[in-house]
């Protein structure tokens, strides 16, 4: 455990951005599986560092549009502790006070990362100036949806790329979002802003018409407040959490994917928020960070449960005569042709005055063979769903299985400066998390960071656990069902104490 403080008094700030862009070719596989394209790079990647230092604190943040610094995405699971030794080997930096946060976007970076970080870090500690530091909030709420559905017959599914979504008669409700923008400024002597730290809990992942490399919309957000505010201004986006939030209309077929517009309107809400922010001189900085051992889950029943529910699927398909190449033209012909589909109506009173009915037996077996394909397309759908699900729980336990300890151990930080609170965690939070922590805060102006740090994959509410198989956050995650409560202690011991 690890406490820095400093009462009021006097602050100072640096800042620095470095390009980390992948050179084209280099671009690779995004981790959802889409391709990113790698003659492509519609905007740039930056490792963007903020060193904040009173009298006897020093802390560096930095932010990554990365995926991860670990685990998925192209980062060693040793960047962590290669750019902290740096730091504490050049700048006598104390590895603990470092928070590095990734936006999450899928964008693809050079391999020479970790030299990167440090440089950003080593040339915002160059130009550090008397800061003056303000706190608020802003709101967006036309960017975001919850992914996670909530089914009729109690379980939940997920609007994902990778798999069909649950049909519209079984979907009863959704979960919440957080429209909240959490908002740092900081403002050199002469009053122009030198930095701008926004936190806002979604997924970056909308991408661009052309496929290529981007920053996605955190990055465009960032772009649109660097350029909008006094010359010199860096931006900083802080991943809330955002595990079950997607971009708007995420799943849309008939538009490019574009996340230039989501991004434009999330810096444009930002900035309207932050002329309304008035910054003092003076304010405390503090900086705690904890080591949790947080509980590994045995996955192998839920396995044995998912593969029993693929068996059951698979049983229940039913034989038709009718292929994808029959089916199709025969459910539009008796989606329009109502009492007549296989020929106007005159035929079919022509037929019933001879006494017979050839037309109305070949309607009636169609119609029985068109509601059996439709039903093992839904079967077929459903099975998608659990086999990419199964493979993800497949895959963390045998990591799990793999690190021979049944816990896992995750850094959680608090940090204060002046009015502004944040707590951070490595795993991808949901949003009910993150509202329940601000809730729950003796601060008001709390906010909430997650994949900060290292990267545990997912770490759904109890709830969501409950649903496991069913959905990705529920699926890709590593920890039984316990470590809420256990997270949930440390971050109410830890904000008592900021």
């Amino acid at each position: 455990m690890t406490t820095m403080n400093s009462t009021s008094g006097q602050l100072w700030a640096g800042v620095a951005k470095v390009d980390i862009t992948a050179p084209a070719a280099a671009a690779s596989d995004d981790p959802l599986g889409a391709r990113i394209d790698p003659s492509t790079n519609d905007d740039r990647l930056y490792a963007k560092a903020l060193v904040l230092k009173s009298v006897t604190v020093t802390v560096v943040i930095v932010t990554l549009d990365a995926v991860a610094i670990a685990e998925i995405g192209t980062i060693g699971n040793d960047y962590l502790a290669l750019v902290r030794g740096r730091l504490h080997e050049n700048l006598g930096l104390d590895p603990q006070n470092v928070l590095i946060n990734v936006s999450h976007c899928h964008g693809s970076v050079c391999e020479d990362i970790e030299a990167r970080t440090v440089r950003a870090v080593e040339e915002a500690w160059q130009n550090l100036v008397p800061v003056s530091v303000g706190v608020g909030r802003g709101h967006e709420d036309r960017i975001m949806e919850n992914r996670r559905l909530k089914l009729k017959n109690g379980r939940e599914a997920d609007v994902r790329r990778a798999y069909a979504l649950a049909p519209d008669e079984q979907v009863a409700a959704i979960g919440p979002v957080d429209p909240q923008i959490g908002i740092l400024r900081l403002d050199r002597e002469d009053g122009r802003t030198l930095a701008v730290v926004f936190n806002f809990a979604c997924h970056p992942i909308q991408g661009v018409p052309s496929g290529g490399n981007s920053a996605d919309l955190s990055g465009f957000a960032s772009r649109v407040i660097e350029d909008h505010s006094s010359p010199g201004t860096v931006a900083f986006f802080l991943q809330g959490c955002g595990a079950d939030i997607n971009p708007v209309l995420y799943k849309d077929v008939d538009h490019p994917a574009d996340a230039e517009p989501l991004g434009n309107l999330l810096g444009l809400s930002t900035l309207r928020a932050l002329r309304t922010i008035e910054t003092t001189a003076t304010g405390p900085l503090k900086l705690i960070n904890e080591t949790l051992a947080l509980p590994r889950a045995d996955l192998a029943p839920h396995i044995n449960a998912l593969e029993a529910e693929q068996r059951r699927l698979l049983q229940s398909l039913q034989g038709t005569s009718l292929n994808l190449k029959t089916f199709i033209p025969l459910l539009v012909k008796y989606r329009l042709g109502g009492d007549f589909p296989s020929y106007a109506s005159h035929r079919y009173l022509h037929e019933q005055s001879l006494g017979r009915d050839g037309l109305s037996k070949l309607d009636a077996a169609n119609r029985k063979n068109i509601d059996q394909y439709t039903a093992n397309i839904y079967i077929m759908e459903e099975l998608t769903r659990i086999q990419t699900n199964l493979t993800l729980v497949k895959k963390n336990q045998a990591l799990n299985l793999a690190a021979g300890t049944t816990t896992i151990a995750v850094e959680v930080l608090g940090l204060r400066l002046g009015d502004f609170v944040l707590i951070t965690f490595p795993g991808e939070l949901p949003v009910q998390i993150g509202l329940d922590i601000k809730r729950r805060s003796p601060h008001p102006f709390t906010f909430v960071a997650g994949v900060t740090n290292g990267y545990i994959y997912y770490t759904p509410t109890v709830q969501q656990l409950e649903n496991l198989g069913g959905a990705q956050e529920d699926s890709d995650c590593l920890l039984a069902p316990e470590w809420q409560s256990i997270f949930r202690a440390k971050v109410a011991a830890i904000l008592r104490r900021l």
